[in-house]
């Protein structure tokens, strides 16, 4: 886990993890698409640094009046473990890897969009949220991971060298999780899947313009 991530431990609720990091829970929130702050589980790794480029809220200043009453809903609850993804509308995405695209998409035998790159490249989670699939059991996929990231989308991303999570673990936005490669291609590259309730969908429509 690099600088810029937090593992949560048992206790823990996104405005306490914010004032440690020095920003606001509203940040925490954005920076890891939780539909609901109250969700985050023991041993989620959150990103409490924003992605390059992603502006910030004002963290609140020490000098600031106490509030008189009530507490804010990030506030209420502790990390536990368990828990779901709750539904969500939208997906911020940002891109999973630097490099030329060299196949866009077309919905029948381009399900997603074409990454070149050199072996090794790190891959991130273009969004946060659970890895559901970790392995190369996907003919044509090679080494394939799958994160769910709220009810309705998922992100696929295939043809990996290596991949650095498993099935089962929260990931953040712009966390490492797999090495390009081209296992079961014929050249290196990430081919990027974006889904919606189960639909492919054109990934470059979600993701900024660079």
């Amino acid at each position: 886990m690099g600088p810029g991530f937090y593992r949560v431990e048992r206790g823990d609720t996104v405005s306490k993890i914010a004032r440690a990091n020095r920003t606001t829970a509203q940040n925490i929130a954005r920076w890891n698409n939780l539909a609901d702050p109250n969700a985050i589980e023991v041993d989620q790794v959150l990103r409490v640094a924003p992605p390059a480029g992603t502006a910030l809220a004002s963290a609140p200043s020490s000098t600031a009046p106490a509030r008189t009453g009530g507490t804010s809903s990030a506030d209420t609850a502790p990390a536990v473990s368990g828990g779901a993804i709750r539904p969500a509308t939208s997906i911020s995405l940002i891109w999973p890897v630097q490099g030329d695209v060299i196949r866009g998409f077309d919905g029948k035998s381009s399900k997603g969009i074409d990454i070149g790159g050199t072996p090794g490249t790190q891959i991130v989670a273009a969004a946060a949220g659970s890895v559901v699939y970790a392995g190369n059991g996907l003919r044509g996929y090679g080494n394939l991971l799958i994160v769910k990231h709220n009810a309705d989308y998922l992100t696929a991303y295939a043809h990996n060298r290596a991949l650095l999570v498993k099935e089962g673990q929260s990931v953040a936005q712009g966390q490492p999780i797999a090495e390009m490669g081209d296992s079961d291609t014929n050249r290196v590259m990430l081919h990027f899947e974006l889904r919606y309730k189960g639909s492919s969908i054109d990934p470059s429509r979600y993701l900024p313009p660079r």
